[in-house]
């Protein structure tokens, strides 16, 4: 999985995300697009596209939903902390993939909302059926979901909703079925003992489950890197120790399911991933 999936493109000339402080607000409004340049550099998580990633292997999406202030045609936009591009060309470019390769399938978690009223949440439900249509899988129990079920049943797309607006759509999963603990660290060390902590800790059946290998800037981390941006800073610096953590773990009940990161093209993150699904052959029963 990406963290911030759709962060490959920020838009520098959108106004600053609605969720952000009142202290980013102020920032840009003195500094202006010179403020944005040196947000971006720390706002963007990944640099591929939606159909690059997928085409490496990713098939979960970090998927967060904003409104645009003053917005006349109420349109939607991935957004995090800058607007990035229109949900609709998002989901249609993963549509597209969907289309070409139907034996794959791709979870789609819709996880933070940002000045969005009913009316948006029926817009976006709406964006979901005129997209996917029947290759979204209503809500059943989590273990009961196989490849080899949505095969049959021709199902490609598991969307996991992170607001009441869940419990009136059948095709739409709870967001607690999708738990992410997150770290808030910069420290590698910190984050590793949270992620054996945080797996020991999960629920064994009835949701996913995300373990996010992604460190967090503080903003003196900003500050003192800020002409050089995250992906520099933090994510680099810190990538072997967070792989040697990934080349250790199990998959299955008791272990890891999903495991999410920024920067995902970085050394050799998904094939590291994909392959701790032959750990699954090798006597381990479960395969959700």
């Amino acid at each position: 999985g990406s963290h911030d999936s759709f962060s490959f493109y920020i838009d520098e000339a959108s106004p600053v995300g609605p969720e952000q402080p009142e202290t980013v607000q102020n920032f840009v409004s003195v500094f202006g697009t010179v403020a944005k340049k040196l947000m971006r550099k720390w706002l963007a998580t990944q640099t591929m596209n939606f159909t690059s990633q997928l085409g490496a292997g990713i098939r979960y999406f970090d998927l967060r939903i904003s409104t645009k202030p003053r917005d006349p045609d109420n349109e939607l936009y991935f957004a995090h902390g800058l607007f990035s591009a229109k949900v609709k060309e998002g989901l249609e470019e993963i549509n597209a993939f969907l289309a070409d390769h139907p034996k794959e399938v791709v979870f789609l978690d819709f996880n933070h909302f940002y000045g969005m009223q009913k009316y948006h949440h029926e817009k976006l439900v709406q964006m979901l059926k005129d997209t996917f249509g029947n290759k979204m899988c209503p809500a059943i129990f989590a273990h009961e979901v196989s490849l080899q079920y949505l095969w049959e049943k021709e199902h490609q797309v598991l969307v996991f909703y992170h607001s009441p607006v869940a419990l009136e759509v059948p095709f739409l999963w709870p967001g607690q079925m999708m738990p992410a603990p997150w770290a808030n660290t910069t420290d590698p060390e910190k984050l590793i003992q949270f992620l054996q902590a945080s797996i020991t800790e999960r629920r064994k059946k009835g949701s996913f489950f995300i373990s996010q290998v992604v460190l967090t800037p503080k903003a003196s981390t900003v500050v003192k890197g800020v002409a050089s941006g995250l992906r520099e800073t933090i994510t680099e610096r810190a990538l072997p120790a967070m792989m040697q953590w990934v080349r250790t773990q199990k998959p299955g009940e008791s272990g890891v399911n999903i495991i999410t990161a920024d920067f995902v093209e970085l050394g050799d993150f998904i094939s590291t991933v994909i392959k701790l699904n032959y750990a699954l052959d090798e006597g381990e029963d479960d395969t959700t």
